[in-house]
């Protein structure tokens, strides 16, 4: 097979297995500022990746204050109203929870190959807080990922799900970086 070059500057091995849309967004919604020096190091480095794959973009909700006097579903619902107040109408929202599909990295690259070829809606990926997500916001979706039957803090969580997502675009190139 002839190798090609792809837009990123680095050699594919193979044909890109969809074309994506330059125009679409993809953005990585998150409850709560991630303050570890490592794991916000290795976001960054993720986030900076990304770029050069689709216009990427990290939010990061501030997580509420003064909330001890809170119970669970009142947390949920406040946080779920600021998660809210961030998507656009036209967004397809996709929640990271521990209860949504599970993929191998090959499966989720596919998966997201198709929806960034066909639907031409911008795509948010979201991290809830600590308690989960609200009912508002599980109805918002539009569906549910799940990075593992393991629990890994909201924190580690987003660089993880930063690498799966990097790891996914180079698979759609043919780039060397996954193997299998």
């Amino acid at each position: 097979m002839v190798s090609k070059r792809c837009t990123s500057g680095m050699i594919a091995k193979s044909e890109p297995r969809y074309y994506i849309c330059a125009c679409m967004r993809i953005t990585l919604l998150t409850v709560g500022k991630t303050d570890i020096p490592w794991v916000r190091e290795g976001l960054e480095m993720y986030v900076s990746r990304l770029g050069h794959y689709a216009p990427f973009s990290l939010k990061e909700i501030p997580e509420l204050k003064g909330v001890s006097a809170l119970s669970q579903a009142q947390i949920k619902e406040r946080e779920g109203e600021l998660i809210l107040r961030q998507l656009a109408p036209s967004d397809e929202v996709i929640l990271l929870d521990e209860h949504g599909r599970e993929y191998r990295s090959v499966e989720f690259a596919d998966w997201l190959g198709r929806r960034l070829a066909s639907s031409g809606r911008d795509l948010v990926f979201v991290i809830g807080g600590a308690y989960g997500f609200s009912d508002a916001v599980y109805a918002r979706a539009g569906g549910k990922l799940s990075l593992s039957k393991m629990t890994y803090s909201h924190q580690l969580v987003r660089t993880i799900f930063a690498e799966q997502l990097y790891r996914a675009f180079t698979i759609l190139r043919g780039e060397p970086y996954h193997h299998e």
